[in-house]
């Protein structure tokens, strides 16, 4: 059985080690964008979400990871004889480790400059989307929204932190939560004091 883990991050702090650690870890990576590039940059297999769910990027980017190859991977019950049945007819992997972070929408706000339109292009959909999916299914699947989480993961996958995989895809989850949360009250406040 393959083991996935989809990296899509617009931090990329960190990301090029922890893809190395996963890999030694015996995870096959699935990235898009950006992410993708440093990686294969770096000499890491990774392979393209396009080439992992079979339909291209569309609209100028705006739906990529919005997929039930991702999703489906992502929200799939281990053990649920039901959702493995969906799977095997869906031919959809098993994803295990979702690391994203979202679109720099406070930075990008932030500037003098910004027009109405880039900043609505700055509103990230697909990561909040797997960013909630992986925390609703954190019994059976990591979310890592921080560079910071990603060495203490990689320390737990090989055994050597106190706290159990488990524990830490609890803990994980919460924090994606609140990253969620913040990143929509940061929308949700530029666009009242916007009307």
């Amino acid at each position: 059985m393959n083991y996935y883990a989809l990296l899509s991050v617009s931090n990329k702090e960190g990301i090029v080690d922890f893809a190395e650690g996963l890999v030694r870890a015996g995870y096959q990576i699935i990235s898009s964008g950006g992410t993708h590039a440093v990686l294969q940059a770096a000499g890491i297999p990774v392979m393209k979400v396009s080439e992992y769910t079979g339909s291209p990027e569309i609209m100028n980017g705006r739906v990529k990871t919005l997929h039930p190859k991702i999703h489906g991977g992502i929200l799939s019950q281990r053990g649920n004889p039901s959702h493995e049945l969906d799977r095997k007819a869906n031919d959809i992997g098993l994803i295990d480790i979702v690391a994203v972070n979202l679109y720099p929408f406070k930075e990008t706000v932030a500037k003098p400059d910004v027009t109405f339109e880039e900043a609505i292009e700055n509103i990230d959909i697909g990561g909040p989307s797997m960013v909630r999916s992986a925390a609703k299914n954190h019994k059976d699947v990591a979310v890592l929204t921080h560079p910071g989480q990603y060495g203490i993961f990689l320390d737990a996958l090989t055994g050597n932190v106190s706290m159990s995989i488990e524990g830490l895809r609890k803990q994980f989850a919460l924090e994606a939560f609140r990253h969620t949360a913040e990143y929509d009250k940061a929308i949700s406040d530029w666009m009242e004091n916007g009307l």
